[in-house]
């Protein structure tokens, strides 16, 4: 394989329409409602994106290495603007935290090419799917400020019992570390961020390694529309920033998406992990099922996205195809034959679907994976299989794959898919049963009775099933979680308002003089908590 095996498909500087790379001067980070310059070290954000002919990379920008007492100064901001929940944005009434949020929400679709822009050149995203993370974030917005209204409006009664009657609505918990991943560096991220400070809570925002420099344009929003201390954002190595903020023990909440023993290492690094409550979204090796009676070019199709949308790059990526032995010939001619003729290129080419991977290490990973399949029987079976330059990969199928194999069971995380042949559904079992991970699965069928098995056993092993349809998150309103070593928690719009919240209430015996004061704490409106407004 020549050492430049793609080079026809990188950055042609010397094109006449070819796009000029953006620079930030991310030297900067926002605490206690100020955003300040940055005096330290810094790192340069390196694009995947090569030029033609060269090994070097194009430098993006820059942003801070914080550690120690730099980021021990944004959690104080934020355990200020808490204050016990008596700071301002904690005890505000949440038609005031919604005006903020829609005043962030205004602003931020103004930034949205901007954002798209950058997440082209830093993460290799193609034009349309960065262009959908972002709208798909101002569309999360949307829907949680819906939501929030309509759980605060359920929330505007009392109750009746035993001699009590009591106001129950959900309180905020306190101080959030929020973290996302470098795949989607933006959406995810907000799917935590946007819940949390929502609901009352303040946040130390930390931004990830790859994916960084997507966050800087809204810096100045989360300034202007917030008051100070409500959102901290914080930047540097994970090693460096998360261990001297979790051992003070003031962080309430841990919102984290990333791997398991990351989030391990760090729920220890409390002192009182017990009073911590976490949000994990973790790994996963969601396999596909395909059954002999299958619709083959609705299976092709779907194992193809679900495989390689984003180059693989995704925890709810089909990571492992399993396919009956009877259909194993025909889906594999289909499969491989589709996949060789998918477009590779730079992420603004039109059609483009595979892309240079942002990981600078992840290339010699997932040669280490191949060489190890082929190593022990497996075959690369597609034509552009096991090519690499650089950080282009080409999509590399391995048949058959065994249980000997590293790519059996490890997580890729990149355009390289296993098959592996089946012949009785207890092999299916046996795989689910010994896998740590319990995120989604999808099954190909048209045999009712088979999919009806199928159903009531995977719903015990994963969190959600895709019949005839690719493994995804979304949409919004569903809930997003997982089993085992794949999440802690669970994410939709109604759902995390609820895991970034605690139910609190007010409750007084049925009696004259507490109706009396009851009442006229509600008919005056002295109480942010206390009251029976209805938002529209």
């Amino acid at each position: 394989m020549s050492a430049k095996e793609f080079d026809a498909l990188y950055f042609n500087q010397s094109s006449a329409d070819a796009p000029h790379p953006p620079f930030v001067d991310g030297k900067r980070y926002l605490v206690n409602g100020e955003i300040k310059e940055w005096k330290g070290a810094t790192l340069e954000v390196l694009s995947p994106i090569r030029a033609s002919g060269t090994d070097k990379p194009i430098v993006l920008g820059v942003y801070p290495m914080m550690k120690g007492n730099d980021v021990l100064e944004s959690l104080e901001s934020a355990v200020h603007a808490y204050n016990f929940g008596r700071g301002e944005w904690p005890s505000s009434t949440l038609k005031y935290r919604i005006h903020c949020m829609e005043k962030f929400l205004d602003g931020l679709k103004k930034k949205r090419d901007e954002v798209v822009n950058l997440l082209q050149w830093e993460i290799c995203k193609t034009l349309p799917d960065s262009q959908k993370e972002v709208d798909r974030t101002i569309a999360y917005i949307i829907d949680t400020i819906k939501e929030a209204k309509a759980l605060h409006n359920r929330e505007s009664t009392f109750t009746n019992d035993g001699g009590v009657f009591a106001h129950t609505r959900r309180a905020p918990l306190g101080v959030v570390l929020c973290l996302g991943p470098f795949n989607y560096p933006f959406n995810e991220t907000y799917t935590t961020l946007i819940p949390s400070i929502i609901m009352g809570n303040t946040v130390v925002m930390k931004l990830p390694r790859t994916g960084v420099l997507c966050h800087f344009p809204t810096l100045e929003l989360f300034r202007d529309c917030f008051p100070k201390g409500v959102v901290n954002v914080i930047s540097g190595s994970g090693r460096e920033t998360l261990p001297p903020i979790m051992s003070t023990g003031k962080i309430d909440i841990f919102a984290f998406i990333g791997t398991s023993s990351a989030a391990d290492q760090l729920q220890k690094a409390h002192p009182k992990p017990h009073r911590l409550r976490v949000c994990l979204g973790l790994e996963a090796k969601n396999p596909a099922i395909i059954l002999p009676d299958c619709n083959i070019d609705i299976t092709v199709r779907e194992c193809i996205s679900g495989s390689l949308s984003f180059n693989g790059q995704r925890c709810t990526a089909i990571k492992i195809i399993f396919v009956h032995k009877d259909v194993r010939d025909v889906f594999l001619q289909k499969f491989t034959e589709a996949i060789d003729n998918l477009k590779m290129g730079l992420p603004w080419e039109k059609g483009v679907q595979i892309t240079p991977l942002p990981e600078s290490e992840k290339p010699h990973y997932l040669n280490d994976l191949i060489q190890d399949a082929l190593s022990k029987g497996s075959k690369i079976i597609n034509k552009l299989g096991g090519k690499q330059d650089r950080t282009f990969v080409a999509p590399t199928v391995l048949f058959p794959v065994t249980k000997e194999m590293r790519v059996y069971h490890e997580e890729q995380f990149g355009p390289v898919i296993p098959i592996r042949e089946y012949e009785k559904i207890s092999e299916l079992y046996d795989y689910l049963d010994s896998s740590p991970y319990g995120q989604q699965c999808s099954v190909f069928t048209r045999d009712i009775a088979l999919a009806s098995t199928l159903v009531d056993v995977l719903v015990n092993q994963v969190s959600r099933v895709n019949l005839n349809t690719q493994c995804q998150r979304g949409p919004d309103t569903l809930p997003f979680t997982g089993r085992k070593d794949s999440a802690y928690g669970t994410l939709s719009v109604g759902d995390a308002l609820r895991t970034f919240s605690i139910r609190s209430l007010v409750a007084a015996k049925d009696e004259k003089e507490s109706q009396e004061l009851v009442s006229g704490i509600i008919s005056q409106h002295s109480s942010n908590f206390l009251r029976l407004d209805y938002l529209f």
